[in-house]
């Protein structure tokens, strides 16, 4: 398929050449598909919403910010997927989550559709007073489109507890209404236990099953890079030291550390959460720590990488110092991190390695379960949930792994995923 026409919305086309270059040739030409026109119509959102944002600083002073929901597709359920709030946020990157999220969503087997939103709002230097009145401006005007029986969205990079507490209590004060608008809610607001830790649960729970499937192996005594320190490496940071790993090294935006002794969860969470602080301060707490440079980390040697930062963030030349550092697994815990040249080299070299819609989807079950605690008007015990996240994150694996295997190719796991997933929407879509 030629996507020339998106090449003003990069990210999207990386997204559509990622989907439909893995797709198996008994796919592309089946006839009923064909017939449908499937493959046009599954690109194109469902609908758009664009909007101006306008909200006052502390000094008084009207601010104006873009905001958008992407709403591309319900076929498997109301649509699901998070709210970003960075500078960088536009259309190309919410239609590359948003579509990447249909697929994601349809492999927890919850029934959820895909759907993404946000700002180019940065909460990053803000005060508490001004993310709240930016987040009161922002729900003004997506309130109508969202609610529990037609579109539910979470937190993403820049949208944590305070921003959701916010966004929640606005919703309910424009639409009068205290349904399941929003996942990922503070406790007392109806949300979740396990959801903070979801994501970097999740993406922990599929190594697991992975390592024990390809090399009968286990985390236990691998050296790990867990790239970024929010909230999806912290807590991939604290699973991993469970199972018996050690992670000696991470990074942020500005630099990277090495601990060959291991980093230690709790300085880590306190630096990053509760004080806000520049992964560099670590070494500043903790003995035996080297200060890098931010890219430096995939130059650390390690036997398993879980990049947990961001889109695209390690290229091709980054995959071959892993490689040649002896990494045997690459788990992406991030949305696509890993360009589609690294992403290729990792399967040429079968290193085991897993795209971000399987690996990191740990996050979108969980809110799937607070919403049906949510309707049920139940609250699960930490455990439950964890058991669940973890059986959750298994089927996963072996659902694609299944197919990745009958197509031939068992280390590709992409091939995997992708038409496990695509024939599951495309099914529903024929269907309805």
């Amino acid at each position: 398929m030629d996507f020339e026409k998106y090449k003003n919305e990069p990210e999207f086309k990386v997204a559509l050449e990622e989907m439909f270059s893995s797709l198996d040739s008994s796919i592309l030409n089946k006839k009923e598909y064909l017939d449908f026109d499937l493959f046009d119509k599954v690109i194109v959102p469902d609908r758009v919403i664009t909007f101006d944002v306008k909200w006052v600083d502390d000094k008084g002073v009207e601010q104006t910010n873009k905001g958008y929901r992407v709403q591309f597709n319900n076929v498997n359920g109301v649509y699901k997927g998070g709210l970003r709030f960075h500078p960088s946020v536009n259309l190309s990157i919410l239609k590359f989550l948003a579509f990447e999220q249909i697929f994601k969503n349809y492999l927890t087997t919850l029934p959820m559709g895909g759907g993404k939103g946000g700002s180019d709002f940065d909460p990053k230097g803000k005060s508490d007073e001004e993310v709240k009145r930016f987040c009161y401006a922002f729900m003004k005007e997506l309130y109508p489109y969202i609610g529990a029986d037609k579109d539910v969205p979470a937190g993403d990079i820049g949208v944590g507890g305070r921003e959701i507490r916010f966004l929640y209590e606005a919703y309910k004060e424009y639409s009068g209404k205290s349904d399941c608008s929003l996942t990922g809610k503070p406790l007392d607001l109806g949300g979740s236990l396990c959801r903070t830790e979801a994501t970097g649960f999740g993406v922990t729970y599929f190594a697991k099953e992975a390592l024990k499937k390809y090399k009968n192996d286990s985390l236990k005594g691998k050296r790990v890079i867990v790239s970024g320190s929010g909230n999806v490496a912290l807590y991939c940071l604290k699973k991993v030291t469970e199972l018996g790993g050690k992670v000696v090294a991470m990074n942020d935006s500005s630099n990277a550390i090495y601990a060959p002794d291991g980093i230690d969860f709790e300085t880590m969470r306190a630096l990053k959460e509760d004080r806000r602080g520049r992964i560099k301060e670590y070494a500043e707490l903790k003995d035996n720590v080297e200060v890098l440079p931010s890219r430096e980390i995939w130059s650390v040697k390690c036997d398993v990488a879980f990049p947990c930062a961001t889109q695209f963030e390690l290229d091709e030349n980054d995959a071959k110092k892993l490689i040649e550092g002896g990494c045997v697994g690459v788990f992406e815990g991030a949305n696509m991190p890993c360009t589609i040249e690294a992403a290729n080299l990792f399967i040429k070299n079968k290193v085991i390695y897993s795209p971000g819609k399987a690996s990191n989807a740990g996050g979108v079950a969980v809110s799937g379960l607070e919403i049906e605690q949510n309707a049920k008007n139940e609250k699960w015990s930490f455990e439950d949930v964890d058991h669940r996240l973890s059986d959750i994150m298994s089927n996963i694996f072996n659902n694609i792994y299944a197919c990745a295997k009958q197509l031939g190719d068992e280390y590709n796991l992409v091939k995997g995923a992708n038409n496990y997933a695509f024939i599951g929407i495309a099914d529903k879509m024929l269907k309805r």
